[in-house]
């Protein structure tokens, strides 16, 4: 996808009456014409933009765009300990820098999610959300780990997913695949290159594959919905809550959860 394919696919959204947009990766800052299309989004009246990034490099003209077109953060945060976050990320040092950047999005009045995706059963996930806090994030979520990424060497199934997929959202990969969420990339339900994105969002493949992810998963206000991953600001009923700490988890939680979705029912992207 090139930067005009991505702004086409925006300009498609808007006449979608998308509700926002979401940039993530990958990494996202990295990508050159982030800015252009943060940019474009907001041009187009999307109401949401949020930019989900693991908040390692994030150069100034990046924080210039950010704060001028109202820019909302989203970052995971796996331990409040440098030497455990590390270890998770695979990179020294991503500890001390996500969490400067942090501080820095706070300064700048930016609105900022943090989220822990729960990798083992010793992690300081609690201490890591307290690390928030005192960071000043009052927007926090968690999630168990799933068998989708770097994550696991799993394959990916459905029985994984956490039901919300293709509700109210898409995905959109970088080769113009079109996916009901960004984590079930393993089911491509149309492209952008080839098919208008309303066509795609009302045809018969995304709704066989909305129906195989409820069949497996639920409805979304069913019984996965009360841990879907972090990542999704749309799919957080229950935050701020640690899978590792008391239970989150539906499959071992007593009571019924309860959900909260879009108030349109009109598709949301990442």
């Amino acid at each position: 996808m090139t930067a005009t394919d991505w702004e086409h696919a925006i300009d498609q959204l808007a006449a979608m009456r998308c509700d926002g947009v979401q940039f993530i990766g990958g990494e996202p800052c990295l990508h050159p014409a982030l800015p252009r299309l943060i940019a474009h989004a907001r041009t187009r009246g999307l109401g949401s933009v949020e930019v989900f990034s693991n908040l390692t490099h994030v150069p100034d003209h990046l924080w210039e765009c950010f704060v001028a077109h109202r820019v909302d953060l989203a970052t995971s945060y796996y331990s409040d300990q440098a030497h455990e976050h590390d270890a998770v990320t695979a990179r020294r040092g991503s500890h001390k820098r996500t969490r400067a950047n942090i501080a820095r999005a706070q300064e700048l009045g930016l609105n900022l999610r943090g989220g822990t995706v729960v990798v083992n059963d010793h992690q300081r996930a609690a201490q890591a959300h307290a690390d928030l806090r005192t960071l000043g994030v009052t927007q926090l979520g968690a999630d168990r780990m799933r068998a989708f990424g770097r994550g696991t060497s799993t394959p990916p199934t459905v029985n994984d997913l956490c039901g919300h997929c293709a509700q109210h959202k898409c995905a959109i990969g970088p080769d113009g695949s079109v996916w009901p969420c960004v984590l079930s990339r393993f089911i491509t339900v149309g492209n952008v290159h080839s098919q208008p994105l309303a066509d795609i969002w009302t045809g018969p493949a995304l709704a066989a594959a909305r129906a195989e992810i409820t069949s497996t998963c639920g409805t979304a206000a069913g019984a996965q919905s009360c841990t879907p991953p972090q990542f999704l600001p749309m799919c957080g009923p229950c935050s701020p809550c640690v899978p590792s700490v008391g239970h989150c988890d539906p499959r071992a939680a007593t009571t019924a959860p309860t959900t909260a979705l879009p108030s349109t029912g009109h598709p949301q992207t990442r």
